[in-house]
């Protein structure tokens, strides 16, 4: 896992929250970028505020592990 701070640029990166997420309070949720090397991810609260990235291969596993009722 790589941890990001704010500082670091990530204006290149093209958010986007998941469509399961709370309509009501569309705000309350977590967003992704995909790159060629890795998934990142921040707090769509607070998208200035700190995030990281994983390996393309374990947000496969994260996402089928978390997926599972």
């Amino acid at each position: 896992m790589i941890l990001k701070s704010a500082a670091e640029d990530g204006s290149a990166l093209r958010w986007r929250k998941s469509s399961h997420s709370d309509s009501s309070d569309p705000s309350d949720c977590v967003e992704v970028a995909t790159t060629s090397g890795a998934v990142h991810v921040r707090d769509s609260k607070n998208a200035a505020g700190p995030r990281f990235a994983v390996a393309g291969p374990a947000w496969t596993e994260f996402v089928a592990y978390a997926s599972q009722g």
